[in-house]
């Protein structure tokens, strides 16, 4: 697919309404794309540490300029991001 840094959101918006309709919640396994269907499956892989997790697009962003995907607080956890707050990423279409 494409590669590019990731962010993650959590707290603040646990609980909000996401672009899809469904309520965020920063223990899921989602995140946020600019333009890939709701429901679809994606492969993050961060391309320093090599980790990656599944993560399923249920909303829309970032809206921070230079950034590709925003990771839920759980997937950004299970990435490896830590304290980081971005990582750089490839991301790889999920079966």
């Amino acid at each position: 697919m494409h590669a590019g840094v990731a962010s993650w959101y959590g707290p603040r918006f646990h609980g909000r309404k996401t672009a899809s309709g469904e309520r965020f919640n920063q223990n899921d396994m989602t995140a946020a794309h600019r333009t890939l269907p709701f429901g679809t499956r994606v492969k993050v892989v961060d391309e320093t540490t090599g980790r990656s997790v599944v993560v399923r697009i249920n909303d829309r962003g970032p809206f921070a300029h230079g950034r590709v995907i925003d990771l839920s607080k759980a997937a950004s956890e299970a990435l490896g991001m830590g304290g980081r707050g971005v990582a750089r990423v490839t991301l790889v279409a999920a079966n």
